[in-house]
This record gives structure tokens, sequence and C-alpha cells, in this order.
């Protein structure tokens, strides 16, 4: 059992990774309403894209075109819905396992991670969840999900920490879906304590890099008491858990971070809670891709939103 102490967030060394914030952009004509929680690139301009409250488990297919010269999304389309014909698991992150061309998805309603063909199909296996985390709460359970083929490793982490814990719980996974180690990541502290109204923070996402290393997206979702002065502030971290010892709290480095909101001005309030790489642009920056939440468009004021990042280092 591992024996969790009070901790505090650690600072990783500066790595000259730099990061430029591009617009976000919406697309009602060709994106249906939805609660898009996380995505996963499948090749071509094809991404899988989950959806927490879609009537079955399954997944989403969007093309999606990014500018070659300035990396902002051009064009997102839907393709259809992939269906597994069970109900819905909360379902919160989704990777593709490339040596056998499946999909695996964390769903929070049972802290598990399944795998679907690409037909949408449950194949009947899924990582090998530790008792603790299968056990955990609903709201403090697995959301992100990342899997990189150099690494070979799956990465997830609940949203919060366990029960009588201070930190929350990084998982790795073998591709053999057995785990092959935990460390703990403390996330920074809300800055809204004092305000009236919602205020919900976690980890809503995770994306292996090639070396190894993760990103890491922190986000605070405040809600006002009449909605306006609500929003959301997204803190993108960079962390090494190979080079930290297991058990050990990780360090982290911001990268960069952005809010958008909702007052009598502006609309633009997105809940970001998918990220992964994108295509890597001709002058060698990466494009990162991240989907909000809009909770189908909730009350016709949130939309779906599609925003890029662009990684150099």
């Amino acid at each position: 059992m591992v024996v969790i102490h009070q901790v505090t967030a650690q600072i990783l060394p500066d790595t000259t990774f730099l990061v430029e914030g591009l617009p976000q952009h919406h697309f009602p004509s060709s994106v249906p309403p939805g609660n898009y929680s996380g995505i996963t690139p499948l090749g071509n301009n094809r991404y899988a894209v989950v959806d927490d409250k879609a009537a079955t488990s399954g997944f989403h297919v969007f093309t999606m075109m990014v500018d070659s010269v300035s990396g902002e999304l051009t064009d997102v389309r839907h393709e259809g819905f992939r269906s597994s014909a069970i109900p819905n698991r909360d379902e919160e992150g989704i990777a593709l396992f490339t040596p056998d061309s499946t999909l695996f998805i964390s769903g929070e309603h049972d802290n598990e991670v399944l795998e679907y063909s690409l037909a949408g199909q449950l194949t009947g296996r899924r990582l090998d969840i530790p008792t603790v985390i299968r056990q955990a709460h609903a709201n403090q359970g697995l959301e992100a999900l990342t899997y990189h083929p150099a690494s070979h490793h799956f990465w997830t982490v609940t949203e919060a920490p366990l029960a009588g814990e201070t930190s929350q719980r990084l998982l790795q996974f073998s591709d053999s879906l057995t785990c092959s180690g935990q460390w703990r990541y403390v996330m920074d502290a809300p800055q809204t304590n004092k305000r009236r109204g919602t205020d919900v923070y976690g980890v809503s996402a995770l994306t292996a890099l090639p070396d190894g290393r993760l990103l890491v997206l922190e986000r605070e979702f405040f809600v006002a008491q009449h909605y306006i002065g609500s929003f959301v502030t997204c803190r993108l971290f960079l962390i090494d858990p190979l080079h930290t010892a297991e058990d050990a709290v990780l360090p982290k480095q911001l990268l960069y971070s952005w809010t958008t909101r909702l007052n009598l001005t502006t609309q633009h309030i997105a809940n970001y809670e998918g990220m992964c790489l994108g295509p890597r642009l001709p002058d060698g920056r990466q494009v990162l891709i991240l989907v909000a939440d809009s909770q189908n468009q909730y009350k016709g004021v949130l939309k779906d939103w599609f925003k890029t990042l662009l990684l150099s280092d």
C-alpha cells in the first residue's frame, strides 16, 4: 500500500520548451453538440473522440484539418459514432494502442480502462487497474488517458486525490496491460476559494511525448451563482516521470496558461477536457489539439470549441 503524506508541488528545471497559443474555433455546421472529453489521433487527419454523455459506450470519429503554416484548425467535420451498444461509462479519456490498432477508453463511472476495436466493439481486454483506484469515488477516479508507441507506455491519472490522500496517482502501464509504476502528482491550488459559486478543478488530460515526458492539463472551471463571471483557467505542465523515483512527487514545469470567460461582452468560455498530439508542421513545430466539453451546448451559451497550441524545443 502506498502511504501518502502532505505534499507540495515541486518545480521541474526549465527545459526551454516553448508553447504558442492559437485562437480557439468552433464549427457549428459540421460538429454536432456534444460532451467531448477525450481525443486521440487515428492518422490521416482523423481523430477518435469520446463523449461522456453519449447514449452508448463508444467514440466519435472526426476529420480535422490544420493549416500547415499557422498551425490553426481550419476545418473539423464529424464522420459518425461507433457504438459498442453497452451503456456509456462516463467516458473521459481515449488512447490509440498502435501495436494492435485498437483503442482504450477510460470510464469515470466504473474506473476501468477497456479496449475497443476500431469498429467500436469491446474486445474483452482491459488495463489491470489497481483495486484502490477501481474503488475510488466516481468523481475522484480515472479521467485522463494517453499512450505513445515510442515508450510503449499507457499513462492515466486520477482526476482528484483519493479519499485520505493529498496528491493524485499517476499510473504507468506496459504493453502487457499491467501496472508498471506509480507516482504522485500535486495540482496547483484553485484561484477561487472566496468567490460565490461552484469551483471544479482537476487534471483533465494527459499527452505522452516520444521521449517519455508527459504534458498535463490542469483545468479550473468556476461557475458563478448567476453564470455571469464564470471562467475556465487551463494550465499546461510538463513532467518527466521516467527520470523521477517511483512514488515520489513529480516536479512540474508550467509551459502555458490561458483563461476563457463568460461575461456581458464575451461568451468564449471553454472547458477543455481532451488533448492529443496533432501533425508536425514543416518548420518542425508540433501541433497539440484540444477539445472542449460544451455540455451539449448548455443553454445555447457554451460551444464545442477546438484549440491548437504549438510546441517547440
